[in-house]
């Protein structure tokens, strides 16, 4: 085990993104089982493309992304005062990067699905406002430990640990959309006159 570490503190020392982003991806996808496994008690019946997306979203945009963020903190967000320093971070992170960081979570797995632009509008206009409730029941308080007593290279590793449960919530949210909007398609389909109307609002929207 000590090996291990030994291994994943030179990877983070000389090819940090990579190692990052490649957490990352693993974090997510083990996120996934745990929704489809532990809250989902799907067994048997796994979705491993869904795992396969979660895990390519991850490696490809929530670990780059999160790792350059923090980069920029670093070397940006720089004041005489550290306690105002922590704040200001801290106050950055959860006013800009959090938002954002739901909308891009929301429209990338869409994209990864194959969702159409009207779909994934729609599961942002659902998704956002949940998602970004819990996240600052879970983030702010966390982002001050990890800002202050963390090394730089560790805290997207910190982060991921923490994000373990926060990427299983996000998992069962995203799934809680696709059902909601495909018995939404259903019911749509079964009643004409519900389609009609649908098209109408669509128009004055």
């Amino acid at each position: 085990m000590s090996g291990f570490f030994r291994w994943y503190h030179r990877c983070l020392n000389t090819k940090p993104l990579l190692t990052q982003s490649l957490t990352t991806g693993v974090m997510f996808a083990v996120g996934d089982v745990i929704a489809q496994q532990l809250v989902e008690k799907r067994g048997k019946e796994h979705d491993y493309k869904r795992t396969g997306r979660m895990s390519l979203f991850g490696a490809c945009v929530a670990g780059p992304s999160t790792s350059l963020w923090y980069r920029f903190l670093d070397k940006y967000i720089v004041l005489p005062n550290k306690t105002h320093q922590l704040f200001a971070r801290v106050f950055l992170d959860q006013c800009v990067y959090s938002p954002l960081s739901q909308i891009v979570y929301l429209g990338g797995t869409g994209v990864f699905e194959g969702s159409s632009p009207k779909e994934i509008k729609e599961k942002i206009k659902v998704g956002f406002g949940p998602a970004i409730m819990a996240n600052y029941k879970v983030w702010p308080a966390f982002q001050f430990i990890n800002f202050n007593f963390v090394p730089a290279n560790y805290r997207s590793l910190g982060t991921n640990v923490v994000a373990l449960g926060w990427n299983t919530y996000l998992s069962v949210l995203n799934q809680k959309i696709i059902d909601r909007n495909k018995t939404a398609s259903l019911l749509l389909a079964a009643d004409p006159n519900k389609k009609d109307l649908k098209k109408k609002n669509d128009k004055k929207n």
